[in-house]
């Protein structure tokens, strides 16, 4: 496995060991603290161009299957764990986390201090950063991050469009209605 670098646009640098794809991604980095479920978290789309850092510390160890998954393909522009479990223990496992990574085009990275990094992002607050392990300097990935500003694949954001007075005021008397509807005929 070669070395692989984690660079937060605010400058904090993590270095690793490659995971998954060999290349580059980018997205807004952010944690998450599940103990299980990293298929699931990989599939869901609400994860869409984000680099999730599993706070766990061994994530792979019962594989990856075809039936757990949330949607068609994985959606994460990139994946941190602390450890890649080598050994897939599972007897519904396909493959392993790394080949899985690796078949879908998602660059990780293991073996940095995911404590550090969750406590970072918990104090700092989510922000865009660049998980790579083609580019060996990270201060090109610093200014890469940095050029980011949450323009990442594959995430858009709009404004909410707001309601009219009179559509607010008319669901909210349907609401009313049904409710009290519901209520009478259970009396």
């Amino acid at each position: 496995m070669s070395t692989a670098w984690l660079v937060l646009r605010d400058g904090r640098t993590f270095r690793g060991r490659s995971l998954g794809a060999v290349g580059e991604g980018s997205g807004e980095v952010i944690f998450n603290t599940a103990m299980q479920g990293y298929q699931e978290i990989l599939t869901d789309p609400s994860y869409r161009g984000q680099i999730v850092a599993m706070t766990y510390p061994m994530i792979g160890n019962y594989g990856v299957n075809d039936e757990d998954v949330e949607s068609r393909r994985p959606w994460v522009n990139g994946f941190i764990v602390k450890e890649a479990s080598a050994v897939v223990s599972n007897f519904r496992a396909g493959t392993s986390l790394d080949t899985y990574l690796e078949r879908h085009d998602i660059v990780g990275i293991q073996d940095i201090d995911t404590r550090a990094l969750t406590r970072h992002l918990r104090d700092h607050g989510a922000q865009d950063g660049i998980i790579s392990s083609v580019e060996t300097d990270p201060r090109v990935l610093l200014e890469r991050a940095r050029a980011l500003r949450g323009s990442y694949r594959g995430a858009t954001w709009r404004r909410p469009r707001r309601a009219s007075r009179s559509s607010r005021t008319t669901a909210a008397s349907s609401s009313t209605s049904c409710a009290s509807s519901a209520w009478s005929a259970a009396t």
